[in-house]
């Protein structure tokens, strides 16, 4: 019986999608339920999410974090792609991202896309099969949530 990750004291605003390829849903229903379980509030972009979306919602919104997710096994080529769109722009460098889930083809002992997804600019890659403790530590890491300014009543957003 494993232990229940408990909540997050100051929940995280995270932007959650696929690589561009991947149209699988479940596995964004489940990471969405856990996180939001954890206390974080859950941007959901589904699956299929073209690069330049993903960068310009990211560069739009402020999100604590990306969390990419795939089962296609195109992770390592789409990812790869994804991070470098991220890191190259000056709106996106910043965010903190991790990808998911199984990124490979190449079978179960090849893990040597990891360290291409690390160089492609993700800050966390975890592997099919890995404890999800992994992505509740990559959340524990991110700096403090900024704090949420109240607006003097009348006042539109």
């Amino acid at each position: 019986m494993r232990a229940p990750l408990s909540p997050t004291p100051t929940g995280r605003r995270i932007l959650l999608s696929t690589v561009s390829s991947d149209a699988h849903t479940w596995n964004l229903v489940f990471l969405q339920l856990l996180l939001e379980e954890l206390g974080h509030e859950v941007v959901n972009l589904g699956p299929c999410v073209p690069d330049d979306l993903l960068v310009e919602t990211a560069a739009a919104e402020h999100f604590d974090a990306l969390v990419i997710s795939t089962v296609n096994g195109h992770g390592c080529l789409d990812g790869a792609r994804l991070a470098r769109a991220l890191r190259a722009d000056p709106r996106t460098a910043h965010l903190p991202a991790m990808i998911g889930g199984k990124l490979s083809t190449r079978g179960p002992d090849d893990t040597s896309y990891v360290r291409e997804l690390a160089e492609a600019g993700f800050d966390a890659v975890c592997v099919d099969g890995a404890p999800e403790t992994l992505l509740h530590s990559f959340l524990g890491a991110l700096p403090p949530a900024a704090p949420v300014r109240a607006l003097p009543s009348g006042t539109a957003r």
